[in-house]
């Protein structure tokens, strides 16, 4: 994938769009799979004022993509979205609605169906974590069709995707790739950090102990923030309120804070252990870290893998050689990745 900031091509365009709790982005992709815009049309995502909102905030979003692109509306031949879920493979969310958007109506709501009556254009729908993994896996493997690849996502929850021979595991009901959500064998953890005895790790979607009650940053505001201050209760970030808090940790974790490089030496050997897993269930080419926890120095990104490898349990001596990559461009990756996945599926399939 190139991503020139344009380009003179007047061939069909394929959209991407990322719809997240925070934010919406939208990109545009030719036909000779070049982006036509270097970074994203970006807005904050009015997510909790309903559907209706967010899909007129999707609309102008495309209509600045491709004003930005010198291109025209009529120009784009499909759509590809992505959400966080839990959705359908179809784009219907949960009867219990989206984990990040919380008004009422996001229940049971048809986002790719309703995008796609609004514009009269095909949508292709993928959960956020699925999309980014799209990316990953294209950037490092491009177009060679026997690769697998299993992406994490470290962000307000734990998003994933994997990517088996070049396709995309989304599951007969469209809940494939809900990595945050595989449980974690946490006796293990306790027993690599003994610090972590008696805490609970209590998830979003009710159970305790998923990969994404640990590894992610709502992990460190409700729990692991919390249970590391009564330790270090003179701690600057003590004084803060938690969410501002647990947004700090990560940059001085970095920087050196020993007491926030704890925090994320939980995450990265809780994750080592998701790994494991996946090595055992898949045998990847390479697995891949994206998120906003790992988008720093690459001193800090060295560290963090290192302590993932640490978490793995001992290994085939076969297995041992399989690489851990940085996300590239991981604040791209949702928007690129449904992009791709939608031309992929929309056209060059039709």
């Amino acid at each position: 994938m190139t991503t020139p900031e344009s380009k003179n091509n007047t061939g069909p365009l394929v959209a991407g769009v990322d719809l997240g709790g925070t934010a919406v982005n939208s990109t545009l992709l030719d036909g000779d799979g070049t982006f036509l815009i270097s970074d994203l049309c970006e807005h904050p995502a009015r997510s909790v004022e309903g559907p209706a909102i967010c899909l007129q905030q999707i609309v102008d979003g495309l209509q600045e993509a491709v004003s930005k692109a010198g291109r025209k509306h009529e120009d784009i031949a499909a759509i590809g979205l992505d959400t966080p879920g839990p959705a359908t493979a179809d784009g219907v969310f949960s009867s219990r609605g989206s984990t990040n958007f919380v008004h009422s109506d996001w229940a049971g709501f048809d986002i790719r169906g309703g995008l796609e009556k609004i514009l009269g254009i095909p949508v292709h729908y993928l959960n956020d974590g699925n999309a980014a993994a799209v990316w990953g896996h294209t950037t490092i493997f491009g177009n060679q069709p026997n690769k697998t690849s299993v992406s994490a996502i470290i962000g307000t929850g734990l998003g994933g995707g994997i990517i088996h021979k070049g396709t995309v595991v989304a599951g007969s009901r469209g809940f494939g790739g809900e990595l945050g959500h595989v449980l974690l064998p946490t006796e293990r953890l306790t027993a690599m950090l003994p610090e972590l005895a008696g805490v609970t790790a209590h998830c979003n979607c009710g159970r305790d102990g998923c990969l994404e009650s640990l590894c992610s940053l709502t992990a460190i505001r409700k729990t692991l923030l919390p249970h590391y201050l009564q330790k270090h209760s003179d701690h600057p970030l003590a004084s803060l309120d938690p969410a501002k808090a647990a947004i700090r940790v990560r940059g001085l974790a970095a920087a050196g804070d020993a007491m926030c490089q704890e925090i994320f030496r939980v995450q990265a050997r809780a994750l080592g252990l998701f790994f494991d897993q996946m090595i055992n269930v898949f045998d990847p080419d390479t697995l891949i870290i994206g998120g906003g926890a790992i988008e720093t120095e690459e001193t800090f990104q060295k560290w963090f893998i290192n302590e993932v490898r640490k978490g793995m349990p001992s290994q085939r001596e076969e297995q041992l050689s399989i690489p851990i990559e940085i996300m590239p461009n991981g604040d791209t990756a949702g928007a690129r990745g449904a992009a791709i996945e939608a031309q992929r599926v929309l056209l060059f399939k039709a």
